[in-house]
């Protein structure tokens, strides 16, 4: 899931921002307010919770509106409980511990006796498509229509994503999203000679300028990319930003048989091989290498940094590395020894094969109404609110997430760059629903996904060629496919794809 736990924390300084915006409508509330009149109730569920993280779940959705609306009893409900799963005993060490699937859970949520009336997606587009799929929520056209709700300024990253979702119709708006794009160092260029990268740049073109761009030894080297902040494994760092696009396959939608020969796959190792065999991408110990010769560590805040270091052109990363981008500047300014760079920021590439979507995109909140919603009127004005302009203002001095209407989104602390970068490109669509249920109900799955990353290596290392790499990962692949749908758990961990 791309939203962890982690973020969603940081979240929380939404609510001391939101007190303003509520001030005049509590001191109205104060006063003539009947508190003996029986209160309405809006249900709103959730796919997960437990009862430590519901004040949160209050703090970031609901409290603000409730406070505005003292006519209202806002309670919150979850699909699935965080406690049931962490106190789950373990009865049998050979056999993973059964998980509910959390899709059935969800349709509970919303087809049991006391239904939700607003259902709130934090997991992409993938259930909100079952769920449309399910004839499960409202939609939202008539009441936009209707109510003139303004969704022109939403930015299409979002609005496309939620449409392809529901087939060309909408059945639920979010306030906030994630995005990567691709940063450069403008030093590095103009050093090169090389023309800066620009949107719209097909992911060939990239590699091309990254070729150009590398030079150097050992930890003097300048490598021309990056695909993850974090990376230098070959395997991971493709699968992460530049497979999602493509759609390609591991194995089929049963978990039964692999789908990693043929010409397609050839052609990525084909293309990535060289990037790392010849020190275009860095390796994991690049990342890592101190920059001295005399083996003392020098003092860095950024060790392991290597684009703030100035050793990388190019780099692919969210929004949020926007603030430590600006921090890094700052403190440059302070002390010296502190590293900073010149940079700009262009959309993420594309395939010539799958152009217009973006890899790494997630719609983090996405709020529906439920079709069986007992109080349908009074959810549509909580998303409404949630989504409003006005909120949307409060929430754009956010440093991790982006919002959702492009006229809120606007470059940080007066500084200028291509903000554009993040929402223009598309989502890619899930191609299969039941991964989810797939990857519960057999964990050891992810064994022969994961085996990718042992024959890329083994191709880098020039200890077998392409074709030979794939043939193996193949054949040990179905080994371990075989070995979980024979009931055998693989190492347990449940891993996403992508």
């Amino acid at each position: 899931m791309y939203t962890t736990w982690g973020a969603r924390m940081r979240k929380t300084a939404v609510l001391g921002l939101s007190l303003t915006l509520m001030g005049s409508a509590l001191a109205a509330c104060s006063s003539g307010s009947d508190t003996s009149a029986e209160k309405r109730v809006l249900r709103i569920g959730f796919i997960y919770s437990s009862p430590d993280s519901e004040q949160y779940l209050r703090q970031q959705y609901t409290d603000s509106y409730e406070l505005m609306h003292p006519e209202l009893d806002i309670q919150i409900v979850s699909a699935m409980n965080y406690d049931d799963q962490r106190f789950q005993e373990q009865t049998d060490p050979s056999k993973p511990v059964t998980q509910p699937d959390p899709y059935d859970k969800l349709k509970e949520l919303l087809n049991g006796t006391n239904p939700v009336d607003v259902v709130v997606l934090d997991s992409g587009t993938t259930y909100l498509k079952r769920l449309v799929q399910d004839n499960m929520l409202k939609q939202l056209d008539p009441i936009i229509q209707e109510k003139e709700f303004d969704i022109e300024d939403y930015v299409p990253t979002v609005i496309d994503g939620i449409k392809e979702a529901g087939d060309n119709a909408i059945y639920a708006l979010t306030p906030t999203f994630n995005s990567s794009a691709l940063y450069y160092n403008k030093k590095i260029f103009a050093d090169a000679g090389v023309e800066v990268p620009k949107d719209g740049m097909m992911w060939d073109d990239v590699f091309a300028s990254a070729k150009r761009l590398a030079k150097g030894e050992g930890n003097k080297r300048i490598f021309g990319l990056q695909m993850n902040r974090w990376g230098g494994d070959a395997f991971n760092d493709m699968q992460q930003y530049y497979l999602p696009a493509l759609q390609m396959k591991v194995f089929d939608d049963k978990g039964e048989k692999m789908s990693v020969t043929g010409p397609q796959w050839e052609k990525v190792f084909n293309t990535f091989v060289p990037l790392y065999k010849d020190k275009i991408i860095p390796s994991g110990q690049d990342l890592y290498d101190t920059g001295t010769t005399d083996g003392k560590q020098a003092w860095n805040p950024y060790q392991g940094d290597l684009f703030i270091n100035g050793r990388v052109g190019m780099m692919v990363a969210g929004y949020e590395y926007i603030t430590e981008l600006t921090r890094a500047k700052e403190q440059n300014a302070k002390n010296s020894k502190v590293p900073s760079v010149d940079w700009g920021v262009v959309m993420m590439p594309q395939h010539t094969e799958n152009p217009g979507y973006g890899s790494s995109i997630n719609l983090s909140a996405l709020m529906g109404i439920n079709a069986k919603a007992a109080n349908p009127d009074d959810a549509w004005e909580f998303i409404a609110f949630n989504n409003s302009k006005e909120w949307a203002k409060l929430k754009s001095r956010s440093t991790y997430e982006l919002i959702a209407r492009k006229s809120m989104l606007k470059p940080r602390d007066g500084q200028d760059y291509n903000v554009e970068a993040f929402y223009t490109l598309k989502p890619v669509p899930p191609t299969n629903l039941d991964m989810e249920k797939l990857s519960r109900e057999k964990p050891g799955i992810y064994e022969a996904q994961y085996m990718g990353t042992q024959a890329i290596q083994q191709v880098i290392e020039g200890k077998m060629n392409v074709q030979q790499a794939l043939k193996d990962w193949e054949t040990k692949g179905n080994e371990a496919l075989k070995r979980t749908n024979d009931g055998a758990s693989g190492d347990g961990v449940v891993r996403p794809l992508g």
